[in-house]
This record gives C-alpha cells, structure tokens and sequence, in this order.
C-alpha cells in the first residue's frame, strides 16, 4: 500500500506572507492542527501548527494580526512521497513523534498523510499497526 492510496488530496495550504491569525482561523475553521506553507508555486516551504502560533507569537506577545507565518513555521519539514510504501512513512513518523507528513512530487504539496487517515484506513500491516500504537502512546505521554 502507498502514501497516495491513504493521503488526503484536498489540502489546505497558507502563504508565507499571510498573518498567524489567518493561519489561525483556517485551523478553526477546518478543524486542523497544522497547515502547509506553501508559495506561490505550490512549493512546500514550511509548516504552521496551532503550537507555534501558541508559542512563538502569543506566548512572546507578539501580535497575531501583525506577525507573518514565515516568521513562526518550522522549516524543516519531514516528507512523504506518494509512490512511499505507507509502512515506511508510518515507521519513519513514528520514529519522530510526528502526526502528519505532507506529501510531496517534485518539491510540490499534492497531499497529507495523518495518524488519523492511517487508523481509519483499516488495511494497515501489523508493523504499520505497531508503529501506529507506538506514535499514539507517545503523544499522549507528551501532553
């Protein structure tokens, strides 16, 4: 099973230039907790999660209206390809503690990839299973 047979196509995406508190709104909104950066191109360039708005604009009071999503995204982003076995992407998110992957072909987002479109999948192998239980265990120990 691939990444491309489990990802969410219809992704929504923020501009480096857009504010945090439209980053914000969009999460709401769509009841997210991360969205990609992506330019003009549809190149992937970054991250935004609810925690860093939370934490590197709010909590140093800076100004949400004010304070551009290039300046709080994480820029190093670990990605998935479509064509990825899903087994390596679940293993690799694992590994790192991380709930989503963009998915990326040729530098562009076509896709993400969360815990939750895995579980509901259904048709994991044991090892993506394992994998699965090992990521859950730790983010609830985290919060």
């Amino acid at each position: 099973m691939t990444v491309e047979e489990l990802m969410n196509k219809s992704v929504v995406s923020v501009p480096p230039e857009e504010t945090a508190s439209l980053a914000a709104r969009l999460l709401q909104r769509h009841n997210i907790g991360a969205l990609p950066v992506c330019g003009e191109d549809g190149r992937l360039k970054g991250i935004v999660t609810d925690r860093d708005i939370v934490t590197r604009c709010i909590a140093v009071e800076d100004e949400p209206g004010e304070t551009q999503v290039k300046d709080i995204m994480s820029r190093s982003v670990m990605t998935a390809r479509p064509n990825e076995d899903i087994r390596e992407a679940v293993s690799r998110m694992a590994e790192k503690q991380i709930r989503r992957l963009p998915v990326v072909q040729e530098g562009k987002l076509v896709g993400m990839l969360s815990l939750g479109d895995i579980a509901k999948a259904g048709r994991c192998t044991m090892e993506a299973a394992r994998a699965l239980t090992e990521i859950s265990s730790n983010i609830r120990r985290k919060n």
